[in-house]
Protein backbone atom coordinates (compact mmCIF):
# COMPACT_ATOMS: atom_id res chain seq x y z
CA UNK A 1 0.00 0.00 0.00
CA UNK A 2 1.37 3.45 -0.83
CA UNK A 3 2.40 5.59 2.10
CA UNK A 4 0.25 8.43 0.83
CA UNK A 5 -2.10 9.21 -2.01
CA UNK A 6 -1.96 12.99 -1.58
CA UNK A 7 0.90 14.60 -3.53
CA UNK A 8 2.29 18.01 -2.62
CA UNK A 9 3.93 20.22 -5.22
CA UNK A 10 6.27 23.19 -5.43
CA UNK A 11 5.20 26.39 -7.14
CA UNK A 12 7.20 25.48 -10.23
CA UNK A 13 5.62 22.04 -10.41
CA UNK A 14 2.14 23.51 -10.02
CA UNK A 15 2.76 25.98 -12.82
CA UNK A 16 3.87 23.06 -14.98
CA UNK A 17 0.61 21.26 -14.19
CA UNK A 18 -1.32 24.39 -15.09
CA UNK A 19 0.63 24.76 -18.34
CA UNK A 20 0.01 21.12 -19.22
CA UNK A 21 -3.73 21.50 -18.65
CA UNK A 22 -3.77 24.49 -21.01
CA UNK A 23 -1.33 23.36 -23.68
CA UNK A 24 -1.76 19.58 -23.85
CA UNK A 25 -5.36 19.23 -22.74
CA UNK A 26 -6.65 22.31 -24.50
CA UNK A 27 -8.37 23.89 -21.52
CA UNK A 28 -8.28 27.69 -21.91
CA UNK A 29 -6.64 29.51 -19.03
CA UNK A 30 -9.69 31.69 -18.48
CA UNK A 31 -11.81 28.54 -18.12
CA UNK A 32 -9.51 27.28 -15.37
CA UNK A 33 -9.66 30.71 -13.75
CA UNK A 34 -13.47 30.71 -13.79
CA UNK A 35 -13.52 27.21 -12.29
CA UNK A 36 -11.14 28.41 -9.57
CA UNK A 37 -13.32 31.42 -8.80
CA UNK A 38 -16.45 29.26 -8.70
CA UNK A 39 -14.76 26.79 -6.34
CA UNK A 40 -13.69 29.57 -3.98
CA UNK A 41 -17.16 31.15 -3.96
CA UNK A 42 -18.77 27.76 -3.33
CA UNK A 43 -16.54 27.29 -0.28
CA UNK A 44 -17.40 30.77 0.99
CA UNK A 45 -21.12 30.13 0.67
CA UNK A 46 -20.80 26.69 2.25
CA UNK A 47 -18.99 28.09 5.29
CA UNK A 48 -20.82 31.38 5.65
CA UNK A 49 -24.25 30.85 4.05
CA UNK A 50 -25.72 33.93 5.71
CA UNK A 51 -23.04 36.30 4.39
CA UNK A 52 -24.44 38.86 1.96
CA UNK A 53 -21.30 40.88 1.18
CA UNK A 54 -17.70 40.31 0.13
CA UNK A 55 -14.60 42.47 0.01
CA UNK A 56 -12.02 41.26 -2.51
CA UNK A 57 -8.40 42.50 -2.64
CA UNK A 58 -6.82 41.85 -6.04
CA UNK A 59 -3.18 41.93 -7.06
CA UNK A 60 -1.67 42.19 -10.49
CA UNK A 61 -1.22 38.57 -11.60
CA UNK A 62 -3.40 35.54 -12.15
CA UNK A 63 -4.09 35.36 -8.42
CA UNK A 64 -5.71 38.77 -8.77
CA UNK A 65 -7.57 37.43 -11.80
CA UNK A 66 -9.05 34.69 -9.63
CA UNK A 67 -10.22 37.41 -7.26
CA UNK A 68 -11.98 39.33 -10.04
CA UNK A 69 -13.79 36.12 -11.02
CA UNK A 70 -14.91 35.54 -7.42
CA UNK A 71 -16.22 39.11 -7.30
CA UNK A 72 -18.14 38.77 -10.58
CA UNK A 73 -19.71 35.45 -9.64
CA UNK A 74 -20.68 36.77 -6.21
CA UNK A 75 -22.39 39.77 -7.80
CA UNK A 76 -24.29 37.43 -10.13
CA UNK A 77 -25.55 35.61 -7.05
CA UNK A 78 -26.87 38.82 -5.56
CA UNK A 79 -24.12 39.56 -3.03
CA UNK A 80 -22.82 43.06 -2.41
CA UNK A 81 -19.22 43.17 -3.60
CA UNK A 82 -16.38 45.59 -2.82
CA UNK A 83 -13.13 45.28 -4.84
CA UNK A 84 -9.81 46.96 -4.11
CA UNK A 85 -7.02 46.77 -6.68
CA UNK A 86 -3.36 46.98 -5.69
CA UNK A 87 -2.20 46.93 -9.30
CA UNK A 88 -3.45 49.18 -12.08
CA UNK A 89 -6.31 47.20 -13.67
CA UNK A 90 -5.53 48.75 -17.05
CA UNK A 91 -2.09 47.13 -17.03
CA UNK A 92 -3.29 43.57 -16.44
CA UNK A 93 -2.48 41.10 -19.18
CA UNK A 94 -3.76 37.79 -20.52
CA UNK A 95 -6.27 35.87 -18.46
CA UNK A 96 -6.03 38.32 -15.57
CA UNK A 97 -7.17 41.13 -17.91
CA UNK A 98 -10.03 38.96 -19.17
CA UNK A 99 -11.06 38.24 -15.58
CA UNK A 100 -11.05 41.92 -14.73
CA UNK A 101 -13.31 42.66 -17.75
CA UNK A 102 -15.62 39.89 -16.57
CA UNK A 103 -15.92 41.72 -13.25
CA UNK A 104 -16.51 45.15 -14.75
CA UNK A 105 -19.07 43.68 -17.18
CA UNK A 106 -20.89 42.44 -14.08
CA UNK A 107 -21.13 46.04 -12.92
CA UNK A 108 -18.52 45.88 -10.17
CA UNK A 109 -16.63 49.11 -9.46
CA UNK A 110 -12.93 48.64 -8.80
CA UNK A 111 -11.31 51.01 -6.31
CA UNK A 112 -7.58 51.58 -6.13
CA UNK A 113 -6.10 50.62 -2.77
CA UNK A 114 -5.06 53.72 -0.84
CA UNK A 115 -3.82 52.08 2.31
CA UNK A 116 -6.59 53.08 4.69
CA UNK A 117 -9.70 51.59 3.11
CA UNK A 118 -12.62 50.23 5.09
CA UNK A 119 -13.05 46.50 4.50
CA UNK A 120 -16.82 46.28 4.76
CA UNK A 121 -17.50 42.74 3.59
CA UNK A 122 -18.76 40.03 5.90
CA UNK A 123 -16.14 37.80 4.26
CA UNK A 124 -12.78 39.06 2.95
CA UNK A 125 -11.04 37.51 -0.04
CA UNK A 126 -7.24 37.56 -0.38
CA UNK A 127 -6.30 37.50 -4.07
CA UNK A 128 -3.18 39.62 -3.75
CA UNK A 129 -0.09 37.49 -4.31
CA UNK A 130 0.16 33.99 -5.71
CA UNK A 131 2.70 31.20 -5.65
CA UNK A 132 5.43 33.11 -7.47
CA UNK A 133 6.40 35.23 -4.48
CA UNK A 134 10.01 34.72 -3.35
CA UNK A 135 10.89 38.05 -1.66
CA UNK A 136 9.55 39.78 1.45
CA UNK A 137 6.28 41.61 0.95
CA UNK A 138 6.63 45.41 0.98
CA UNK A 139 4.81 48.71 0.59
CA UNK A 140 1.10 48.66 -0.31
CA UNK A 141 0.90 44.88 -0.38
CA UNK A 142 2.27 44.65 3.16
CA UNK A 143 -0.23 47.30 4.27
CA UNK A 144 -3.10 45.44 2.62
CA UNK A 145 -2.12 42.16 4.28
CA UNK A 146 -1.90 43.91 7.65
CA UNK A 147 -5.38 45.35 7.07
CA UNK A 148 -6.79 41.91 6.26
CA UNK A 149 -5.22 40.46 9.40
CA UNK A 150 -6.59 43.27 11.56
CA UNK A 151 -10.14 43.07 10.21
CA UNK A 152 -12.77 41.23 12.28
CA UNK A 153 -14.25 39.38 9.29
CA UNK A 154 -12.93 35.95 8.22
CA UNK A 155 -10.44 35.84 5.35
CA UNK A 156 -10.47 33.36 2.47
CA UNK A 157 -7.12 32.99 0.69
CA UNK A 158 -7.15 32.20 -3.01
CA UNK A 159 -4.69 29.39 -3.82
CA UNK A 160 -2.23 30.43 -1.08
CA UNK A 161 -2.20 33.07 1.68
CA UNK A 162 -0.43 36.13 0.29
CA UNK A 163 3.06 36.42 1.75
CA UNK A 164 3.51 32.68 2.33
CA UNK A 165 6.27 30.87 0.42
CA UNK A 166 4.54 28.11 -1.54
CA UNK A 167 7.59 25.83 -1.41
CA UNK A 168 8.85 26.22 2.15
CA UNK A 169 6.00 27.48 4.32
CA UNK A 170 8.10 30.48 5.37
CA UNK A 171 6.42 33.83 6.03
CA UNK A 172 7.96 36.38 3.68
CA UNK A 173 7.88 39.43 5.92
CA UNK A 174 4.14 39.34 6.54
CA UNK A 175 1.49 36.85 5.43
CA UNK A 176 -2.28 36.65 5.50
CA UNK A 177 -3.86 34.69 8.36
CA UNK A 178 -6.75 33.02 6.59
CA UNK A 179 -9.67 31.10 8.02
CA UNK A 180 -9.62 28.90 4.92
CA UNK A 181 -7.44 28.56 1.84
CA UNK A 182 -8.87 27.20 -1.39
CA UNK A 183 -5.97 25.86 -3.45
CA UNK A 184 -6.08 24.71 -7.05
CA UNK A 185 -4.75 21.99 -9.38
CA UNK A 186 -1.92 20.92 -7.06
CA UNK A 187 -1.63 21.19 -3.29
CA UNK A 188 1.33 23.38 -2.38
CA UNK A 189 3.92 21.99 0.03
CA UNK A 190 4.23 25.31 1.87
CA UNK A 191 0.61 25.13 3.03
CA UNK A 192 1.42 22.17 5.28
CA UNK A 193 4.69 22.98 7.06
CA UNK A 194 6.39 25.87 8.86
CA UNK A 195 4.10 28.90 9.03
CA UNK A 196 1.79 27.32 6.47
CA UNK A 197 -0.71 25.68 8.84
CA UNK A 198 -1.02 28.88 10.93
CA UNK A 199 -1.53 31.10 7.88
CA UNK A 200 -3.66 28.85 5.69
CA UNK A 201 -6.30 27.80 8.18
CA UNK A 202 -8.39 24.96 6.78
CA UNK A 203 -7.12 23.92 3.36
CA UNK A 204 -9.62 22.96 0.67
CA UNK A 205 -8.48 21.54 -2.65
CA UNK A 206 -10.18 22.12 -6.01
CA UNK A 207 -8.85 20.09 -8.93
CA UNK A 208 -10.67 22.28 -11.49
CA UNK A 209 -11.69 19.21 -13.51
CA UNK A 210 -8.14 18.79 -14.76
CA UNK A 211 -7.71 15.32 -16.34
CA UNK A 212 -5.54 12.75 -14.58
CA UNK A 213 -3.28 12.70 -17.62
CA UNK A 214 -1.91 16.08 -16.52
CA UNK A 215 -0.44 14.49 -13.39
CA UNK A 216 0.92 11.34 -15.02
CA UNK A 217 4.66 10.87 -14.77
CA UNK A 218 5.18 13.95 -12.60
CA UNK A 219 6.93 13.13 -9.34
CA UNK A 220 5.63 15.24 -6.47
CA UNK A 221 8.05 17.05 -4.18
CA UNK A 222 6.36 15.65 -1.09
CA UNK A 223 3.32 13.74 0.06
CA UNK A 224 0.82 14.35 2.81
CA UNK A 225 0.85 11.26 4.99
CA UNK A 226 -2.24 9.29 5.91
CA UNK A 227 -2.36 7.36 9.18
CA UNK A 228 -4.87 4.78 7.95
CA UNK A 229 -2.61 3.80 5.05
CA UNK A 230 0.54 3.82 7.14
CA UNK A 231 -1.07 1.69 9.85
CA UNK A 232 -1.16 -1.21 7.42
CA UNK A 233 2.62 -1.37 7.67
CA UNK A 234 2.39 -2.82 11.18
CA UNK A 235 2.34 -6.61 10.82
CA UNK A 236 -0.66 -8.52 12.10
CA UNK A 237 0.17 -10.70 15.08
CA UNK A 238 -0.36 -14.45 14.80
CA UNK A 239 -2.32 -16.20 17.53
CA UNK A 240 0.85 -17.96 18.72
CA UNK A 241 2.90 -14.75 18.88
CA UNK A 242 5.59 -14.35 21.53
CA UNK A 243 7.46 -11.30 22.80
CA UNK A 244 10.66 -12.21 20.99
CA UNK A 245 8.98 -11.53 17.65
CA UNK A 246 8.48 -7.84 18.35
CA UNK A 247 11.95 -6.72 19.23
CA UNK A 248 13.79 -5.47 22.28
CA UNK A 249 14.11 -1.70 22.62
CA UNK A 250 16.71 -0.28 24.98
CA UNK A 251 16.37 3.38 25.94
CA UNK A 252 19.70 4.96 26.87
CA UNK A 253 19.40 8.23 28.77
CA UNK A 254 18.31 9.84 31.97
CA UNK A 255 21.31 11.52 33.54
CA UNK A 256 20.97 13.04 37.02
CA UNK A 257 17.79 15.10 37.19
CA UNK A 258 16.57 14.04 33.73
CA UNK A 259 15.16 10.62 34.41
CA UNK A 260 11.62 11.45 33.31
CA UNK A 261 12.62 11.76 29.67
CA UNK A 262 14.05 8.25 29.50
CA UNK A 263 11.07 6.83 31.38
CA UNK A 264 8.56 8.43 28.99
CA UNK A 265 10.46 7.11 25.96
CA UNK A 266 10.48 3.62 27.46
CA UNK A 267 6.75 3.70 28.27
CA UNK A 268 6.00 4.89 24.74
CA UNK A 269 8.04 2.02 23.28
CA UNK A 270 6.08 -0.45 25.38
CA UNK A 271 2.69 1.05 24.50
CA UNK A 272 3.59 1.04 20.79
CA UNK A 273 4.17 -2.69 20.78
CA UNK A 274 7.82 -3.51 21.45
CA UNK A 275 8.10 -7.04 22.81
CA UNK A 276 10.66 -6.07 25.44
CA UNK A 277 11.76 -2.68 26.72
CA UNK A 278 14.80 -2.00 28.85
CA UNK A 279 16.34 1.21 30.14
CA UNK A 280 19.99 2.00 30.75
CA UNK A 281 19.98 5.05 32.98
CA UNK A 282 21.80 6.74 35.81
CA UNK A 283 21.71 4.50 38.90
CA UNK A 284 19.76 7.05 40.94
CA UNK A 285 16.68 6.52 38.75
CA UNK A 286 16.46 2.72 38.64
CA UNK A 287 14.25 2.15 41.69
CA UNK A 288 11.75 4.86 40.81
CA UNK A 289 11.47 3.60 37.22
CA UNK A 290 10.56 0.12 38.41
CA UNK A 291 8.08 1.49 40.89
CA UNK A 292 6.37 3.45 38.13
CA UNK A 293 6.46 0.78 35.42
CA UNK A 294 7.42 -2.74 36.56
CA UNK A 295 7.16 -4.11 33.01
CA UNK A 296 10.44 -2.38 32.16
CA UNK A 297 13.87 -3.92 32.64
CA UNK A 298 15.88 -1.16 34.27
CA UNK A 299 19.64 -1.08 34.66
CA UNK A 300 21.46 1.54 36.66
CA UNK A 301 24.61 2.15 34.64
CA UNK A 302 27.34 4.27 36.25
CA UNK A 303 29.65 4.37 33.19
CA UNK A 304 29.89 3.56 29.53
CA UNK A 305 32.14 0.62 30.27
CA UNK A 306 29.33 -1.06 32.22
CA UNK A 307 26.87 -0.37 29.38
CA UNK A 308 28.89 -2.36 26.84
CA UNK A 309 27.86 -5.90 27.96
CA UNK A 310 24.20 -4.82 28.12
CA UNK A 311 24.15 -4.03 24.40
CA UNK A 312 24.12 -7.70 23.41
CA UNK A 313 20.40 -8.23 24.07
CA UNK A 314 18.60 -5.24 22.45
CA UNK A 315 17.62 -5.18 18.81
CA UNK A 316 17.00 -1.40 18.71
CA UNK A 317 18.44 1.49 20.72
CA UNK A 318 16.77 4.81 21.56
CA UNK A 319 19.53 7.19 22.57
CA UNK A 320 19.18 10.71 23.88
CA UNK A 321 16.11 11.26 26.08
CA UNK A 322 17.43 12.99 29.20
CA UNK A 323 20.98 12.02 28.24
CA UNK A 324 22.56 15.36 29.05
CA UNK A 325 26.03 16.38 27.92
CA UNK A 326 28.20 15.23 30.82
CA UNK A 327 31.16 12.83 30.54
CA UNK A 328 28.70 10.06 31.53
CA UNK A 329 26.48 11.02 28.57
CA UNK A 330 29.44 11.00 26.17
CA UNK A 331 30.49 7.53 27.34
CA UNK A 332 26.95 6.18 26.92
CA UNK A 333 26.63 7.61 23.42
CA UNK A 334 30.07 6.34 22.39
CA UNK A 335 29.13 2.78 23.41
CA UNK A 336 25.75 3.02 21.68
CA UNK A 337 27.29 4.18 18.42
CA UNK A 338 29.77 1.34 18.54
CA UNK A 339 27.05 -1.28 18.88
CA UNK A 340 26.02 -0.98 15.21
CA UNK A 341 22.35 -1.53 16.04
CA UNK A 342 19.35 0.18 14.49
CA UNK A 343 18.62 3.21 16.61
CA UNK A 344 16.73 6.42 17.17
CA UNK A 345 18.85 9.44 18.04
CA UNK A 346 17.18 12.35 19.79
CA UNK A 347 17.82 15.34 22.03
CA UNK A 348 21.29 15.47 23.57
CA UNK A 349 22.54 12.54 21.52
CA UNK A 350 22.13 14.87 18.53
CA UNK A 351 23.73 17.78 20.35
CA UNK A 352 26.74 15.67 21.26
CA UNK A 353 27.13 14.49 17.66
CA UNK A 354 26.85 18.10 16.50
CA UNK A 355 29.70 19.04 18.86
CA UNK A 356 32.11 17.06 16.69
CA UNK A 357 33.62 15.11 19.58
CA UNK A 358 32.82 11.74 17.99
CA UNK A 359 35.18 11.90 15.04
CA UNK A 360 33.85 11.09 11.59
CA UNK A 361 30.12 11.33 11.10
CA UNK A 362 28.61 7.90 11.75
CA UNK A 363 27.07 5.72 9.07
CA UNK A 364 23.38 6.21 9.73
CA UNK A 365 21.83 3.78 7.29
CA UNK A 366 19.73 2.06 9.97
CA UNK A 367 18.79 4.93 12.20
CA UNK A 368 16.28 7.72 12.58
CA UNK A 369 17.33 11.16 13.77
CA UNK A 370 14.59 13.34 15.25
CA UNK A 371 15.83 16.91 15.74
CA UNK A 372 13.75 19.96 16.49
CA UNK A 373 14.81 23.07 14.51
CA UNK A 374 17.45 24.14 17.05
CA UNK A 375 19.08 20.71 17.05
CA UNK A 376 18.85 20.58 13.26
CA UNK A 377 20.65 23.91 13.04
CA UNK A 378 23.49 22.63 15.21
CA UNK A 379 23.79 19.43 13.17
CA UNK A 380 23.98 21.41 9.92
CA UNK A 381 26.17 24.21 11.26
CA UNK A 382 23.62 26.92 10.47
CA UNK A 383 21.26 29.03 12.56
CA UNK A 384 17.70 28.25 13.59
CA UNK A 385 16.25 30.92 11.32
CA UNK A 386 17.85 29.31 8.26
CA UNK A 387 16.27 25.98 9.16
CA UNK A 388 12.83 27.52 9.54
CA UNK A 389 13.20 29.59 6.37
CA UNK A 390 13.45 26.39 4.33
CA UNK A 391 12.38 23.39 6.37
CA UNK A 392 12.13 21.01 3.39
CA UNK A 393 15.70 21.74 2.32
CA UNK A 394 16.99 21.41 5.89
CA UNK A 395 15.30 18.03 6.29
CA UNK A 396 16.79 16.72 3.06
CA UNK A 397 20.23 18.00 4.00
CA UNK A 398 20.03 16.20 7.34
CA UNK A 399 19.20 12.94 5.61
CA UNK A 400 21.93 13.37 3.03
CA UNK A 401 24.51 14.14 5.69
CA UNK A 402 23.60 11.52 8.27
CA UNK A 403 21.84 8.81 6.26
CA UNK A 404 18.92 6.72 7.48
CA UNK A 405 15.76 8.77 7.94
CA UNK A 406 15.61 12.35 9.17
CA UNK A 407 12.54 13.66 10.98
CA UNK A 408 12.40 17.43 11.42
CA UNK A 409 9.95 18.32 14.16
CA UNK A 410 7.66 21.33 14.21
CA UNK A 411 4.38 22.37 12.64
CA UNK A 412 4.11 20.11 9.62
CA UNK A 413 6.75 17.60 10.73
CA UNK A 414 8.86 16.47 7.76
CA UNK A 415 10.44 13.08 7.12
CA UNK A 416 13.16 12.47 4.52
CA UNK A 417 14.36 9.02 3.56
CA UNK A 418 17.07 7.92 1.12
CA UNK A 419 14.55 7.70 -1.74
CA UNK A 420 11.20 9.15 -2.62
CA UNK A 421 9.40 12.36 -1.73
CA UNK A 422 9.37 14.07 1.62
CA UNK A 423 6.68 12.90 4.00
CA UNK A 424 4.60 15.61 5.68
CA UNK A 425 2.66 14.82 8.85
CA UNK A 426 -0.76 16.53 8.87
CA UNK A 427 -1.55 15.71 12.51
CA UNK A 428 -0.78 17.51 15.77
CA UNK A 429 -1.76 20.68 17.59
CA UNK A 430 -0.27 23.56 19.64
CA UNK A 431 -0.83 21.64 22.87
CA UNK A 432 2.21 19.58 21.92
CA UNK A 433 4.43 22.53 22.81
CA UNK A 434 5.22 21.01 26.21
CA UNK A 435 8.04 19.01 27.73
CA UNK A 436 8.42 15.31 26.98
CA UNK A 437 6.63 15.15 23.63
CA UNK A 438 9.85 14.40 21.76
CA UNK A 439 10.77 11.68 24.25
CA UNK A 440 7.47 9.92 23.63
CA UNK A 441 8.04 10.21 19.87
CA UNK A 442 11.52 8.69 20.05
CA UNK A 443 10.30 5.71 22.07
CA UNK A 444 7.40 5.22 19.70
CA UNK A 445 9.65 5.19 16.63
CA UNK A 446 12.01 2.79 18.40
CA UNK A 447 9.14 0.34 18.92
CA UNK A 448 8.23 0.51 15.24
CA UNK A 449 11.82 -0.19 14.22
CA UNK A 450 11.82 -3.15 16.61
CA UNK A 451 8.73 -4.55 14.89
CA UNK A 452 10.49 -4.63 11.54
CA UNK A 453 9.69 -1.30 9.88
CA UNK A 454 12.39 0.45 7.89
CA UNK A 455 13.73 3.73 9.29
CA UNK A 456 11.68 5.79 6.82
CA UNK A 457 8.47 3.88 7.43
CA UNK A 458 8.99 3.95 11.21
CA UNK A 459 9.57 7.70 11.16
CA UNK A 460 6.51 8.34 9.00
CA UNK A 461 4.16 6.12 10.96
CA UNK A 462 5.63 7.27 14.27
CA UNK A 463 5.11 10.94 13.47
CA UNK A 464 1.49 10.33 12.42
CA UNK A 465 0.64 8.13 15.41
CA UNK A 466 2.19 10.70 17.72
CA UNK A 467 0.38 13.67 16.18
CA UNK A 468 -2.97 11.93 15.94
CA UNK A 469 -2.70 10.70 19.54
CA UNK A 470 -2.06 14.30 20.59
CA UNK A 471 -5.14 15.44 18.67
CA UNK A 472 -7.27 12.88 20.49
CA UNK A 473 -5.71 13.74 23.84
CA UNK A 474 -6.48 17.43 23.22
CA UNK A 475 -10.21 16.81 22.95
CA UNK A 476 -10.62 18.54 26.34
CA UNK A 477 -8.34 21.41 25.35
CA UNK A 478 -4.79 22.02 24.18
CA UNK A 479 -3.62 23.98 27.21
CA UNK A 480 -2.16 21.65 29.82
CA UNK A 481 -1.68 18.71 27.47
CA UNK A 482 1.02 16.39 28.84
CA UNK A 483 3.24 14.01 26.94
CA UNK A 484 2.02 11.02 28.94
CA UNK A 485 -1.58 11.88 27.98
CA UNK A 486 -0.72 10.49 24.56
CA UNK A 487 0.16 6.98 25.73
CA UNK A 488 -3.33 5.38 25.88
CA UNK A 489 -4.18 6.86 22.49
CA UNK A 490 -0.95 5.54 20.99
CA UNK A 491 -1.90 2.06 22.10
CA UNK A 492 -5.44 2.33 20.72
CA UNK A 493 -4.30 3.78 17.39
CA UNK A 494 -1.60 1.12 17.04
CA UNK A 495 -4.34 -1.51 17.22
CA UNK A 496 -6.90 0.28 15.08
CA UNK A 497 -5.75 -0.98 11.69
CA UNK A 498 -6.21 -4.58 12.82
CA UNK A 499 -9.45 -4.11 14.75
CA UNK A 500 -11.36 -6.31 12.32
CA UNK A 501 -9.20 -9.28 13.36
CA UNK A 502 -10.06 -9.02 17.08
Amino acid sequence: MPLSSIPLYTATQTRALDHSAIETQGIPGIVLMKRAGASALAEIQRRWPAARSLTVLCGGGNNGGDGYIVAALARQRGLAVQVFALADPERLQGDAARARRFATDAGIPVTAWRGAADLDGEVLVDALLGTGLTRPVRNDYAAAIAALNAAPAPVVAIDIPSGLDADTGAELGIAVRAAVTVTFIGRKLGLYTGRGPACAGAVRFAGLEVPEAVYGGRAAEAELLDLAALGELLPRRPRDAHKGQFGHVMVIGGDRGFGGAALMAAEAAARAGAGLVSVATHPQHAASFLARRPELMVKGVPSGQELEPLLVAPTVLVVGPGLGRSPWAEQMLQQALGAALPMVLDADALNLIASGRFGAEPDGRSWVITPHPGEAARLLGIDNREVQTNRPDACRRLQQRFGGAALLKGAGTLIAGPQGPLGVCPYGNPGMASGGMGDVLSGLIGALLAQGLTPTAAARLGACLHGRAADLAAADGEIGLLATDLLPHIRRLSNASHAADL
